[in-house]
């Protein structure tokens, strides 16, 4: 009965991982430029004595799902929405460059362009951008940031550095919601990219196909912990007839 329990373990497990993805997804339906967590199963056949009858089944994370989200005009000219598969280049806290889709830019005390947690956003060049104390900012389609203090001409002072990650470039979530390149290496700039001023790409979750989803993954562990508690029975049942036949 021990095997039946284990098979059925590993499935209940396997349902969790995925009711706990689907609630982080569910619990970010409202935030700027988040990607959906998408997460398969696998089964992995248990090798032993006999025939290999029984499987293991492993939660794996397939990636994030790269359909862009609705985008809602704010007029606000430092709310900026990337366009096709780009992304805005932005300083992680342990200082890897990293990258994201949320658009909403602030300008920090010490007057550096600031965006997803006050964190400084990068130019083409890897480096933050300062923008002048009480000046004007505009910020073009192709991510060049203008300013224009009392008195002056516009003038620019940098440019967003936008990539689009692809099949040889490929994007990884860290634990941060920031996403990275591979081993940590920063992306080229793509001086294709383009985005648009004023407006915010909202989530690309789905909440009715989320909340749909948990109710599936809820179902499943319940059915895999009946399933150990069924063993559990039986083998109750398989020890008072060993005993009677003692």
């Amino acid at each position: 009965m021990d095997r039946v329990i284990y098979t059925a373990m590993s499935g209940a497990n396997a349902a969790m991982y995925r009711q706990q993805l689907l609630s982080n997804n569910l619990a970010n339906v409202n935030t700027n430029g988040f990607r959906a967590e998408m997460a398969t199963f696998r089964h992995v056949p248990v090798r032993g004595e006999g025939a290999s009858t029984r499987v293991h089944a492993l939660e794996a994370t397939a990636g994030h799902l790269d359909l862009p989200g609705t985008v809602a005009t704010t007029g606000r000219p430092l709310d900026v929405a990337a366009q096709g598969q780009a992304y805005f280049a932005i300083q992680g806290l342990d200082g890897v460059e990293a990258y994201t889709r949320a658009g909403n830019l602030q300008i920090s005390q010490n007057g550096n362009l600031v965006g997803h947690a006050g964190l400084p956003m990068l130019d083409a060049g890897g480096a933050p951008i300062t923008i002048p104390a009480n000046a004007e900012v505009g910020i073009g389609s192709d991510g060049t940031i203008s300013v224009k203090v009392a008195g002056e001409n516009p003038q620019a002072v940098g440019r967003l550095k936008l990539v689009t990650p692809n099949a040889e470039a490929r994007l990884q979530r860290g634990e941060d919601g920031l996403f990275r390149g591979a081993d940590n290496q920063p992306l080229p700039a793509d001086p294709a990219a383009q985005m648009v001023s004023g407006a915010l790409e909202g989530s690309n979750v789905n909440p009715v196909e989320a909340m749909v989803n948990m109710i599936s993954a809820a179902r499943l562990f319940e059915a895999q912990m009946k399933m150990i508690k069924n063993a559990e029975q039986n083998d109750q049942t398989a020890g008072k007839l060993l005993g009677m036949n003692a």
